[in-house]
């Protein structure tokens, strides 16, 4: 029978991709445990996508994730071997985030979400992102994470978070957003 739990975790410390243990309470948990919320976030989106092309760009977005946790996960002599997250990643978001500005009208006031519900769960994701990307500045500013790549990646992705709501609003037929001062 495969076992679901180790209890190495039971002291309070969690494993990295490296050696030793840290704290559950470690800067880099916190930052790890917000990009796997906004990965989780992301597949509630995903679920319920109406847009033709927003299922496959979440997706996408998920498994960029998962190789931007590796990269957080290790140490930072193994940081190399994890890295997934380039410049490469990052024009692909702006590529994205581009293409669907050209189908919506972006609003010039702030947004109430809830219009949809893929809308909804696209500012959840958004806001989460934003979470992550502050936790993960803070391993950047402290010299534990290299790679500038991962900020820009997770900035960029709050970016394509917005406009997919706007798009997810529109593909449901709405006109546009609620606006927070109608």
């Amino acid at each position: 029978m495969t076992r679901f739990y180790t209890r190495k975790g039971d002291d309070g410390t969690t494993g990295v991709l490296g050696p030793g243990r840290v704290s559950k309470t470690d800067a880099r948990m916190e930052a790890l445990g917000s990009v796997d919320e906004a990965s989780a976030a992301l597949g509630m989106v995903r679920s319920f996508a109406l847009g033709q092309d927003t299922a496959a760009l979440v997706m996408q977005a998920q498994r960029d994730l998962y190789g931007l946790m590796g990269e957080v996960a290790a140490t930072p002599e193994n940081a190399e071997t994890f890295r997934a997250i380039t410049p490469q990643r990052v024009a692909w978001l702006e590529a994205q985030i581009d293409a669907l500005s050209a189908q919506v009208s972006l609003p010039r006031e702030f947004i109430v979400p809830g219009d949809t519900r893929p809308g909804a769960f696209l500012a959840l994701a958004r806001t989460v992102v934003r979470r992550a990307e502050r936790r993960v500045a803070v391993l950047v500013e402290a010299g534990e994470l290299q790679n500038p790549e991962l900020l820009r990646y997770l900035n960029r992705l709050s970016s394509l978070c917005f406009v997919l709501e706007l798009y997810e609003s529109q593909a449901a037929g709405r006109a546009g957003p609620t606006l927070a001062k109608d």
